[in-house]
């Protein structure tokens, strides 16, 4: 197998050379304008066939079939306070929409469902449930669009039960609000006017549920990924992911409808089959538009993607002491605590790569996690030594699962002898020397 793979792994190194490096070395602005827009599709289609997001977002399927209808009757709950509960049908069959003549009866069906459970006393037990099952959803939701965005650190247990409870009381109003509002501005006779639909009363709001994905999806990466999303790559993403659900959306709507041998086989079955389908279709779609917000915002990765990222015990050293140094610095300042997210951005580096360092220091003490997933120094300054944090980089926790190598005196020697100069020469200067000596930056007090 490993003899089969090796040609394509070779064709995958030239591809990617004819793609990346080689438009570099032309100097051309045309060729490197028109390898732009490749790369992005590139790295998407990796991405998608290396099989990563096809799995989470079948986990995120067999999650939606637990949590679909909890979710729709906290949804329904909510608004039926504001007295808009009714509008909620119509939101839930815009998403349903593909599955053609099916989508009406699924609608209808799950509606049925939740207003039962309205009606019905739960219980403690039940509403406990109930609330449980929402909150894992959006937890998956958030483990997801951490993936995509190489985000290793969730949300920490305060910041769910804050954030989480955001999202489940306000995320129901705005859907709805924006369905509603943007339904009566394109019904309004002057916006009829200006975009050609007066006297076609049938293709008022015909825009309403696109509008209302893209915005459903911006929302999503902006605010769900526990890392600091610029908008502009979030509305990218979301553009993409908008337009790529109405596509296949619309090609799915006619498999539907055309499958009429399908509906006979699977009998009572095929509006469960096809509503499988479309939710992974559609929760893979949401996955690839999070990938290229994310490439969008950190374009150096189209290469690498989700492949181990290569690094240096150098590189992770150098990480490290400016990972402190700005901790530090911060400290001294009296600033408020970074983010791990705002560090990694700062310091233009994956999170994935500085959450390997952080966690190592943090093994040693050096750093402190705090329950809003900002970090600071674990010590007063003036008893670190960049000695110490050197060695929790090159030294790491001792693990059964390394390996031992079987000694070799005269390698071994010479590798202790580098380590103890090393060491030697960092063993007086403590973290507040190295700020005191250094001028004041301003960008370390940003983020």
């Amino acid at each position: 197998m490993a003899a089969a793979l090796t040609p394509l792994r070779r064709l995958q190194h030239r591809f990617e050379y004819w793609l990346f490096d080689w438009p570099e070395q032309t100097g051309h602005r045309a060729v490197n304008l028109l390898a732009i827009p490749l790369r992005y599709a590139y790295a998407l289609l990796r991405d998608l066939f290396g099989g990563d997001l096809g799995l989470r977002a079948m986990g995120l399927v067999y999650s939606s079939l637990f949590a679909l209808v909890p979710v729709i009757a906290v949804s329904f709950a909510v608004l039926k306070a504001f007295g808009y509960h009714r509008e909620l049908e119509p939101v839930l069959y815009e998403f349903l929409r593909p599955l053609g003549a099916k989508g009406y009866e699924l609608t209808a069906k799950i509606m049925l469902v939740v207003e039962n459970a309205q009606t019905t006393v739960l219980g403690t037990v039940g509403f406990v449930f109930l609330l449980y099952t929402v909150i894992v959803m959006i937890q998956k939701i958030e483990g997801a669009l951490n993936f995509t965005w190489h985000v290793e650190r969730p949300r920490s247990l305060a910041r769910r039960a804050t954030e989480y409870l955001v999202i489940m009381l306000i995320g129901p109003i705005l859907m709805v609000a924006a369905m509603v509002l943007l339904t009566r501005i394109e019904a309004s006779d002057m916006i009829a006017k200006l975009s050609g639909l007066a006297g076609s009363a049938g293709g008022r709001g015909h825009y309403t549920p696109y509008l209302l994905i893209i915005g459903l999806f911006w929302f999503l990466y902006i605010y769900m990924p526990n890392t600091r999303v610029r908008w502009a790559a979030a509305f990218i993403g979301a553009l993409f992911g908008g337009a790529a659900w109405v596509g296949v959306g619309a090609i799915f709507t006619r498999i539907a409808v055309y499958s009429t041998q399908t509906a006979v086989i699977y009998a009572g079955f095929a509006i469960v089959l096809l509503f499988l389908i479309w939710l992974h279709f559609s929760w893979l779609i949401m996955l690839l538009g999070g990938q290229l917000s994310f490439y969008v915002q950190h374009p150096e990765h189209l290469r690498t993607g989700h492949g181990e990222i290569p690094t240096t015990s150098a590189l992770r050293e150098r990480i490290a002491l400016a990972a402190m140094s700005l901790l530090g610095q911060r400290f001294i300042d009296g600033g408020p605590r970074w983010r791990v997210s705002d560090l990694a951005d700062h310091l233009d580096i994956p999170a994935s790569v500085l959450d390997g360092a952080l966690s190592l220091l943090e093994d040693r003490g050096l750093v402190l996690t705090a329950e809003d997933d900002t970090v600071a120094p674990g010590r007063d300054l003036a008893t670190i030594t960049l000695a110490e944090i050197l060695d929790a980089i090159r030294h790491e926790t001792p693990d059964p699962r390394r390996p031992e190598p079987r000694a070799v005196p005269l390698a071994d020697a010479a590798a202790r002898k580098a380590d103890q100069a090393l060491h030697a020469s960092m063993a007086d200067t403590t973290l507040r020397d190295l700020l005191q000596t250094a001028a004041p930056h301003n960008d370390t007090t940003t983020g």
